[in-house]
This record gives structure tokens, sequence and C-alpha cells, in this order.
């Protein structure tokens, strides 16, 4: 009798899942469910239950309001400096009013605008990658309701629902298999597993980890062959992918150590700034005859204009186009940045924590070994390409050898039921990953497809099961006199107890006790390699004894034993060498896997990322308080069996020992991790939507070589930004140490007031702005897209602490400084009647001079900051684009010397020949200093060394 509907709703409200429902057998979750197998729940019960829990799907995070998103833009205080520069600017223009627009305040607004709007675009990625979770659900499910099958929405699973599975099918939620018929499922996205996971009803004991749970299956993973009934334990987010969504939604965006220190530098550049207008201000009033209010409003007027010059407005479009170009860049390296600051975060990385399947490996089995009766022989090539040699101990293989080989992978491809093609030039399975490297290996060894298939027709299968852990068939020859051959596979030790004979050198011998030891053995060597091991085996049967009847397990006695094929996820050919250049590049390889620890410590060993034998597992990470994982992740460089908790907690824990942490993955497990590491890598080709949303970078060709080539552009891209960086301080130092000093000593350079009230500085107002617009836009641009310094790779990463510039650079800068103003003022000097050199020129004549030999010389020092410690003679020509530059500058500073309007506008004078010579030796002394102080660097760092 079905039940009322207040007895439905009653079941629906008394209905709970188990807590760990793989614990349980399959009638105690049904129980706890309130529902039958066979009818499933009814359409008014499944009603109730969804008022309950909720529709199926992923809670999307609220959405932040447009206008915020604009708003947060304008927070930076590199921004608002440059907002504050635009009001001053356009303040200048108001007074001045000699020029038709007010450009300079234009072009920062222009600058601010622009940042904003690439800022906007970046972000919101959590929500992205939240909406990818939702697009791996399921669309459809078939459920069992009211007594029969039927095709529902996803959306609307209840728990207590029972669902149907089958081949190719993305299962819709959580759920307790109750029946399964040689069901497989695909769950690398979720936890790791290379391998198809074999599937089965019984209950798992203890505190299973997720790849362990062999009774249940989950939402977002896909069934790759068999078939199955489940009933739903959990829907929507408590689910485990959505318990993923859960722990990626709360999981804080990282600032990276460039944005933190350009903030640093922001903050310390707007304490400056405050202090150069105040200090000179004060200075002009106690020097200089300012008697009237009109005088007093052009100093003050002066004075923040230059402490506008002091900063370095260019900064932030400057990065973002340094980190632009190098996006370019690192795209055509097969690097895509959806993130411009991690450009040069990955250059700064201490450890590449990376995921092993699919990242460090091929994603393709490959079978390395077959161990036979007469030895060893290994199988070169990887993934499912059926190129490589067959070799024993580096020599060909004998007679003998060769024979038991070739018979023990054609009984591996009679047993089989995967293909392999060839697509678009790629060879690919379709079916069993491990029955597909069998196939291959096949091929490796001469047996090609067409004549086994013409030889052997298969006549009949007994399937494998986890029960049986044995799958075997039986073939029948073209002759009719022949027998029939039973080809068998499976574990190992199952193969073994079902053999009596030993296949040697072509003949069948007895199987002594001796080589059952030694066979043993040699199993577990092979997983000691970390590969995965299968028998196989063969015996002839009579035609008689098939008959039209199925065959029986009776079939699988008396086999003759061919040998063991090991096999693996082989790592990829270029991993090895990627690694070692990250360790030459003093970073720390870390792999961080859902896989089987034997096989993740074997991989890790191989590739040179460790050295241990072992891995530590997630179910040993659970026993470490924060302070013990602190220590353990100082030194352990392989974790496997790990839940996505286990990889947000290592990255973390090696955050907070102060390093600069890089994420790679490409499963939905890796999400959360990816988020919280300093940058996030996924792979583009084998990755999911959640990585790739939840990244950083996205390696187009999921090559781990590529990671590596991404580190030394994000170096080079920060090596040039402290370039420009460093150009910009020094050269704008040296305009305010000019005009500070040049106040201090006006009356000594001979610089005196024309008239009452009047206030005479080394420059005009107009003429700093000038300075700044022709010196800090494209010399400043092009040296961020200097090449890389060969050295780059070979030096330690940059410690997390330090900044931008470290303490030599801010000594160079005051060096640069110094020198600038110094000679800028000995040209003023020279030029004007009277001070410590007698000169005969006018004041606008002399502020001409000093106004050129300052452009002057911060083009020289374009030259100087391209190495803090390296020649300028090295590589002179390296950079076209910083020639170019140089030359665009120069052509605008001779337009503003010599064409009538601009003479007007920045109240210059023409000047000779001799005059441009004279300024051009003097503004040159910069980069003659500074190769000494170089040179001096290399003697005293030569003279520690020894």
């Amino acid at each position: 009798m079905r039940d009322t509907p207040s007895a439905e709703v009653r079941g629906a409200r008394a209905a709970q899942p188990p807590a760990d429902p793989f614990r349980l057998g399959s009638d105690a979750v049904l129980a706890a469910l309130h529902v039958e197998a066979g009818a499933g729940l009814s359409a008014r019960a499944a009603e109730a239950r969804l008022q309950r829990w909720g529709r199926n799907e992923l809670r999307a995070a609220e959405p932040v309001p447009a206008w915020r998103k604009v708003l947060a833009q304008f927070t930076d205080i590199l921004v608002v400096l440059l907002l504050v520069a635009a009001a001053v600017s356009a303040g200048l223009w108001l007074y001045e009013r000699e020029a038709g627009l007010p450009y300079e305040a234009l072009a920062i607004l222009a600058i601010v605008i622009l940042n904003a709007a690439m800022g906007y675009v970046q972000e919101a990625r959590a929500d992205r990658a939240v909406a990818a979770l939702r697009r791996m659900s399921a669309a459809q499910a078939r459920v069992v309701r009211d007594g029969t099958v039927q095709a529902i929405p996803a959306a609307d699973l209840v728990p207590g629902d029972i669902i149907r599975l089958e081949e190719g099918d993305t299962i819709p939620a959580d759920a307790r298999l109750i029946e399964t018929s040689l069901l497989q499922t695909m769950e690398a996205a979720l936890t790791g597993e290379s391998l198809p996971v074999l599937k089965d009803v019984a209950p798992v004991g203890g505190a299973a980890e997720l790849g362990n749970r062999s009774n249940m299956v989950f939402t977002g993973t896909a069934v790759a062959s068999g078939r199955g009934v489940a009933v739903v334990t959990a829907t929507g987010m408590r689910t485990e992918l959505g318990r993923i969504a859960g722990i990626l939604r709360e999981t804080p965006d990282e600032s990276t150590p460039l944005q933190v220190e350009l903030d640093r530098v922001g903050r310390r550049l707007g304490l400056v700034v405050a202090g150069i207008a105040v200090v000179l201000i004060a200075t002009i009033v106690a020097v200089e005859p300012v008697r009237d209010v009109h005088a007093f409003l052009g100093v003050l007027i002066l004075g923040v204009a230059l402490a506008v010059a002091a900063v370095p407005e260019g900064l932030p479009a400057i990065v973002t186009a340094a980190l632009s170009l190098g996006v370019q860049r690192m795209a055509r390296r097969k690097a895509i940045v959806r993130h411009l600051a991690a450009v040069e975060t990955l250059g700064s990385a201490d450890v590449i924590a990376s995921d092993k399947t699919g990242t460090l490996t091929c994603n393709e089995m490959t079978v390395r070994v077959v161990a036979t009766a007469s030895g060893r022989t290994e199988l070169g090539g990887s993934g499912y390409a059926p190129v490589g040699p067959l070799s024993h101990a580096g020599a060909p293989l004998a007679e003998a050898l060769q024979a038991e080989v070739r018979q023990a992978l054609l009984a591996g491809e009679l047993a089989n039921n995967a293909v392999l093609q060839e697509r678009d030039g790629r060879w690919v399975v379709e079916g069993d990953p491990t029955e597909g490297a069998l196939i291959t290996a096949a091929r490796k060894a001469g047996l090609e497809a067409g004549p086994v298939a013409q030889r052997f027709v298969r006549l009949a299968e007994i399937p494998f099961s986890s029960e049986r852990r044995l799958m075997s068939t039986v073939h029948g020859e073209a002759d009719p006199d022949a027998p029939l051959l039973v080809a068998a596979k499976g574990a190992p030790d199952v193969v073994l107890a079902r053999c009596a004979q030993e296949f040697v050198g072509g003949l069948c011998r007895a199987l002594t006790p001796e080589r059952r030891s030694a066979i043993t053995a040699v199993t577990e060597a092979l997983a000691g390699e970390g590969l995965r091991s299968l028998g196989v085996a063969f015996r002839p049967l009579a035609r008689s004894s098939l008959g039209g009847a199925r065959p029986d397990g009776s079939v699988e006695q008396d086999l003759v034993f061919l040998g063991l094929i090991g096999m693996t996820d082989p790592p990829r050919a270029e991993a090895r060498e990627a690694v070692a250049q990250a360790r030459a590049a003093g970073i720390r390889p870390i792999m961080i896997t859902g896989d089987h620890p034997g096989t993740a410590a074997a991989i890790a060993a191989e590739l040179g990322i460790a050295t241990e034998a072992r891995a530590l597992t997630g179910a040993e990470l659970d026993t470490l308080s924060r302070e013990a994982l602190e220590e353990t992740v100082r030194t352990v460089s392989v974790y496997a069996r790990v839940a996505p908790e286990h990889k947000l907690r290592i990255v973390q824990a090696l955050q907070r020992n102060g390093l600069t942490v890089a994420m790679t993955g490409d499963g939905v497990n890796d999400a959360p991790a990816l988020k919280a590491a300093d940058i996030g890598v996924a792979m583009g080709l084998t990755g999911t939507d959640v990585s790739r949303e939840a990244a950083d970078i996205v390696l187009a060709d999921d090559n781990f070589a590529t990671i590596v080539a991404a580190v030394e552009e994000g170096r080079a891209i920060f090596a040039n930004i402290r370039k420009f960086l460093y150009y910009l301080l020094s050269s704008n130092i040296g305009e305010v140490a000019t005009m500070v000093l040049g106040v201090l000593l006006a009356g000594a350079l001979g610089l005196t007031a024309s008239g009452s009230g009047e206030v005479v500085l080394p420059l005009q107002a107009t003429q700093i702005l000038w300075i700044n617009f022709v010196t800090d836009g494209a010399p400043a641009l092009a040296l961020g897209i200097d090449p890389a310094d060969p050295a780059v790779m070979r030096h330690p990463p940059r410690p997390r602490r330090e900044g931008v510039l470290t303490r030599r650079m801010w000594e160079g800068i005051a060096f640069v400084g110094l020198v600038t103003a110094c000679g800028s003022l000995f040209v003023l000097d020279a030029c004007l009647p009277g001070g410590f050199i007698a000169g005969e020129g006018t004041l606008p004549y002399a502020q001409t001079m000093t106004f050129t030999t300052l452009v002057l010389f911060q083009l020289f020092n374009v030259f100087n900051v391209r190495s803090d410690d390296r020649s300028a003679v090295e590589g002179l020509f390296g950079n076209p684009w910083l020639w170019a530059a140089i030359v665009l500058s120069l052509l605008l500073q001779a337009a503003v010397v010599h064409l009538p309007v601009l003479q007007r506008a920045f109240s210059t004078v023409s000047l000779s020949a001799g005059d441009w010579a004279f300024c051009t030796a003097v503004a040159s002394s910069v980069l003659v200093l500074g190769e000494v102080r170089k040179w001096l660097i290399r003697a005293s760092r030569g003279a520690r060394l020894t």
C-alpha cells in the first residue's frame, strides 16, 4: 500500500542521510533514508524533501555591485596620489593659463582610468570558479520514482532518490551504491586518482579517505564503464563538490608580493611628497623676498608642482604596460596569464607545489616492464603511442626472452576490451587506460592489430569483478584442428594461484615452489618501483570443452604463467629537466597528489623531487597540529592520498614559513589551494573549468617545463620593474635635489631676483612637469621590455620580505640624485653672472641650459640603471626600443627648446650646438661615475669571495 500524503511528509522529515554512509550496509542506508530500492520515492515525498533540503545546486556567492567594484579601483594609495597630482596640475593650469588645455592633468586622469578599467576586468575570479563548478553538475538524471524510471533535472534530486548509472553518465549527486555490474568511475578531477576506480557495494570500514570509498559515487565525476544503482545521500552544497565550492568561496584572495611592495612604496612616496612640499615652500619663503600674496601663491604652486613631479605618476601605467607585454611573451611560451600581477609573483616563487597526475605525468598508463622466466624486459616510450624499444639490461632481447615477452603481451591484448586509435596525430584509448597500455605494449613488441584479430576470434569472456580480480577470454583460431586459447590477466597473486606451469623460452615447465616465491618477490620489487603489476597467463583448451555453454571458472584453472607486466603513468619526458632547472634556480618542487603513496614516492624520486622512500598521507596530516605541520613542510616534499583541505593546509603552512608558493593543478580538488597560493597555475588541456577559473596562470600545453619558462619570464619582468622604478625615483630625486639646493645656494650661484617681490628659482614649474613627461614615459616603458639577464635563473628567489628596491639600490638612487643635482647646478652657475663660475648668460638662458642638462642626465641614467653591478656596455644595443625612446625624448626636448610656440609656453630660449655639447658632457658624468661605482661593487664582491 502506498503511503498517505501525511505519512510521506512525515517520512521526508524523519529521513536523515547517515554521516558516513560508506561505513554502513546498503540496507541500513536505505532504512535511514526511508526509501525502498525498487519503488524509489513518490513524487509527493520527493517534493517534501526538496522543500527541506533545497535544490541540488551549488550556491553562488552574492554578486558584488558593479559600482562597488569600480570604486574599489580608486582606493590604492598610488591612485589617490595621482588624483591629487591631477588636481594640483589642473590648479597650476588655471593659475598659469599658458596652454589651451590642462594636458598634464588630463594625462594623469587617463592613466588612472586605464588602470581602473584593467583592474575591474581582472576581478571576480571566485564567482567564475563557482559558476564553473555548477557547470560540472549533470543536467539530467535517471531516477526511480513511484516505481518507474524517469529522467528528471539533476537539480531536482533529493536525498533518498534511487538513481541509475550507465557508462558515460556524469554522476549527478553523491550517492551510496546498492547494486553494481563492473562499475568503474573516473575520479581524477576530485581525488587525483589517474585510473578508473572499481566500485562495489560492500561497506568500507574505518576513516576511509575519499579515494578509498569504493561503495560511493560523487557528483561531478563520470562513469567509465559498467552499470550501477545508488541511493542519493547528499545534494547541492552538502556534496564533496559543494564542500570544495564552500572552501573556495571562504579562501581569501592573497595580495601578490608586488602589490604589497608597490603599496608600501606608495605610502612612503606620499610621506615624501608631503615633506617635499612643506620643506621647499618653507625654504623659499625663508631665503627669497616673498613680499606679497601673488609671490606667495607662485611659491605655493611651484612647491606643490615639484612634489607632484617627485611622484612617478607613470608608475602604475608603466607597471601595467610592462606586465601586459610580459603576458604576451608568456603566451608565446604557452603560459596564459589571467591576473597581471601574477606574472611577477611566479618569478619570485620559492616553492612549486605540483599535482602529479597530468601535471608531472602524462596521465596515460604505460607499460614499463615485462618480467618473464628468462628475465626482465624494459619498454621505452611513453603514453599510448606504439613506439619504443624493448631491451634487456640495455641490450636487444635474446630469442627465448623475446618469445616469452610476445606471448605475455599477446595474452594481455586478448584479455582486453579497449581500443587503441590515432586521432589527429595523437594516439588515444577508448576504454580502460590499463588495457590501452597493454595494447600499446603489444604493438611495440611487433604484434600488429590486423593479424592478431584475424587469427584469434573471441568466443567468450569471463568478466573482471572486484571479488575475482581476474578477467579471462576464450579465443578460437582459424585452423579448425587447433585448440582454443584461454587468455587471462589480473592481480598477480590471483593469477599465480591458478597456474600449474610456467612459459619458459617457448616451452611449458612445471611451476615449482621456488619459482612461485621468486615471482612473488618480483611483484614486490615492481611495487617498490611504483609500478602497478598485472599477472598474465594462458592455457590451451579443447574445443569440446566449451560446447555451446558459457564458460565457467573451470577454464581458469591449470593455467600457464606467462609473466608480470609493470605499468605506470610515466613522468613527462621534459619534467625531469624542468625539476632540475627549478632546483638550480633555488626553487623547491613539492608533489601533492591524491594518488597512491608508493606511486607518488616513486615518481617523485624518478623526477628528482625527493629522495625519501615514502610519501606523507592525508591521514597522517590529520594527526599534525598547526605547529607540527609548519615544521613538517620544511622537509617533506611528497604528499599522497590528500583531500582538498590537506592541499590548502600545506600551502598555508608553507606561506607561514615565509615562502612564496606557486600551486599547480588540474582538478576540482586543486581549486581551493590554487586560489590560496601566492600564484595558482592550472592545466589548460586536461584541467577542469574550476581549476582554470581559480588560477592566476593557465598552461596551454599542460607542460611542467612551461612553468619553469614562466618563472624565468616572471623574474625578467620583475627585474625590469626594478629597473624603471630605480630610474624613475633616481631621476625625480635629482630634480628635487636640484630645486632644493638651488634655492638654498641661490645667492652663491648668482641666482638673484631682478625685481622687488619676485621669486627666482632654478627651473619653472612647467619645465619640471615637462621633464617628467619627456623622461618618465617612453624610456621607462622601454626599460620594461629590456632583455632578461642571462644569469636570471642562476640566482635564488627573491626573499618574501625583500622590497622591490634593496638597500644598495636606495644608495644608488641617492648617488644618482646627488650627481644630477651637482651637475645641473654647475651648468646653472656657469651660465649666470657671478657665483662660483663667472658666466655671461641671462636667466632664461641659464634655466634653459639647466632644464636641458636635467633631461640629458635622466637619459644617460637609463643605461646606468639596466643593472646594479653589470657595466652599461654589456648588451648596450640589446634593446632597440630603448634607443628609440631616447631618440624620441631628445626630439621632444629639442622641440621645446627651439620651436617658438613651445618656447613661449615653457620659458625657453634657443641653444647653440656648443651649448648642447656642454650639457651632454656634463650629463654624461652620471654614466661615467656609475661605471666607477659598479666596478667598486664588483671588486668588493670578488674580495669577499676570496
